[in-house]
């Protein structure tokens, strides 16, 4: 009984984290918003950051854990997490000029240091605390609903915070956000400070390695996997927010449309908002349908929405549910594309924890260093959407998504082939 409730409280604690990732994630594109309408190139640029971090922090992240165990890898994650919505407060403080993007980037490189360490933690414990395989990913997807939750909040605050973006426009608009960032970071670290969670890793310091992950095909193609999935799924609500709050023209409304980043918060909010409803519908069959099933289903399904999307004219509209400052909850009149998008959400919800449940498979006492590496290549998050971003300027917001395209199928290769462990003969306990 007493391991039951322990687990329990173990359980809870990472869902909770798994829900402050996609809270401090989430802020980057849409304050994109803010320092765009001033430098263009910055768009995505803080948002690039975040995930560049991954590339640096993954494989010292996996270390942590095996040397001073999860819950004080939590700990130097919040404390970290902390500092870098201090710095980015600071930068609103400053102005903005160069200056205020240069210490505003150094601001979101901190926070994704910070993600980094907490996704490499919640992930492998929630799927060893499932016991891998189907319950494994069942509980990551228990996680990832409350990570969808406030990946839903986020833009959808920031957007009405903003309002309508003009020259004036800047992140002292945004401060009362980042005050909650920095209450959240201090009550985690208490909470997570009281709290027993399992150590694995620690248990496992006895044992030999004479391999490590990168000697298991089906990790390396996972990790792979991992690096699309992450771009997909920040790059298509990060257009649609572009395309919809473009104040000049080029986007979904006339040059000036009053009230566009409020849209364009909103509608990508839904896409959140669909994480959710498919991670929660994830999490209910996850124990019957196989991981690979639904890995395969959802990549056909966003491939055909995408391809929609693409082909739509803009001129082709609907009312979607939406809010802003002045007006409050009502219905935007939006080009149907961004609903095939937005519905894309449903589809990328279970691939972050079906591709890690698949690829971390039979891995044993790799299980820690394989997460590290993972947390490495989730800097596609960062490389992909700003590739995007490049090409959306170039050719079009529309045409932007042809990436998308690319990076969907390789993820149903995966999901049909690559994920197949042919390295069994590779000890592992």
């Amino acid at each position: 009984m007493t391991k039951k409730n322990t687990n329990m409280v173990a359980i809870v604690t990472m869902c909770f984290i798994f829900a402050m990732i996609s809270f401090v994630t989430n802020m980057a594109a849409p304050f994109g918003n803010i320092w765009g309408n001033k430098f263009e190139w910055s768009k995505m640029a803080g948002n690039l950051m975040n995930f560049a971090a991954y590339l640096f922090m993954g494989i010292p992240a996996g270390k942590m854990l095996v040397k001073i165990g999860y819950k004080k890898t939590t700990l130097v994650a919040l404390a970290t997490g902390f500092f870098g919505i201090v710095i980015q407060w600071i930068s609103s403080k400053i102005g903005a000029d160069t200056s205020a993007i240069v210490v505003y980037l150094i601001g979101a490189f901190v926070c994704g240091l910070c993600v980094c360490m907490l996704n490499t933690v919640v992930n492998p414990m929630l799927n060893i605390l499932g016991g891998g395989g189907n319950k494994g990913n069942q509980y990551i997807q228990i996680g990832g609903t409350l990570n969808s939750l406030t990946g839903t909040l986020t833009p959808l605050l920031v957007g009405a915070l903003i309002g309508t973006v003009t020259a004036n426009t800047s992140m002292a608009d945004v401060t009362p956000l980042l005050f909650i960032a920095m209450a959240v970071f201090a009550l985690a670290f208490i909470i997570i400070s009281l709290v027993k969670i399992p150590e694995p890793a620690q248990e496992r310091n006895a044992l030999t390695y004479e391999h490590s992950p990168w000697n298991f095909r089906h990790f390396v193609l996972g990790a792979i996997a991992i690096f699309f999935y992450v771009g997909i799924e920040i790059g298509i609500p990060s257009q649609v927010n572009f395309f919809l709050a473009d104040a000049t023209g080029k986007g979904a409304y006339p040059a000036g449309f009053a009230g566009a980043a409020a849209i364009g918060g909103a509608i990508a909010a839904i896409y959140w908002l669909l994480m959710m409803v498919g991670r929660l519908c994830s999490t209910l069959i996850s124990g019957k349908v196989s991981t690979r099933t639904q890995m395969i289903t959802v990549c056909s399904v966003a491939i055909a929405l995408v391809l929609a999307a693409i082909f739509t004219p803009k001129s082709v509209t609907i009312n979607m549910p939406g809010y802003s400052a002045a007006d409050g909850f009502k219905m935007f009149q939006v080009p149907l594309s961004c609903l095939f998008l937005v519905l894309c959400g449903l589809c990328t919800s279970l691939m972050w924890g079906a591709i890690f449940n698949l690829a971390v498979e039979g891995l044993g006492k790799y299980t820690e260093a394989a997460s590290g590496i993972f947390m490495m290549l989730v800097v596609g998050g960062g490389i992909m959407p700003f590739i995007q971003d490049f090409i959306a300027k170039g050719s079009g917001y529309m045409n932007s998504y042809w990436l998308v395209i690319a990076m969907l199928l390789y993820l149903l290769y995966y999901a049909l082939v690559g994920c197949k462990n042919v390295n069994k003969d590779i000890p592992v306990e």
